[in-house]
């Protein structure tokens, strides 16, 4: 599993590039806050739920959480299931807030 902080997630988003961002949280969560990912909560992908992002197997994918423990834990096992490139927010929402909404 490759990681990356937010300070380089938003150098990358910043720069306009296409992102594909996974937000593993709860719906709850997400409504709440976030920075523009596609949901799809940590329990979902445990039991194999993972058909809004397979297309998405072979690019870089960035999955993030609120501390970066969920989202780790999800690019463990979407490795197990074919995706070649899952990327770890460290610090996730909670770094991000800190950093960039002051």
């Amino acid at each position: 599993m490759n990681t990356i902080d937010v300070s380089e997630l938003k150098k990358k988003l910043d720069a306009g590039g296409p992102c594909n961002l996974v937000d593993v949280r709860e719906p709850l969560e997400h409504d709440e806050y976030n920075i523009g990912g596609i949901l799809l909560p940590l329990g979902d992908i445990r039991m194999g739920n993972t058909e809004s992002i397979d297309h998405m197997k072979n690019e870089e994918v960035f999955l993030y959480c609120r501390s970066g423990n969920r989202s780790g834990q999800a690019a463990l096992i979407l490795e197990t299931l074919g995706f070649t490139n899952v990327v770890n927010v460290t610090g996730g929402m909670l770094s991000w807030r800190e950093n960039f909404e002051k």
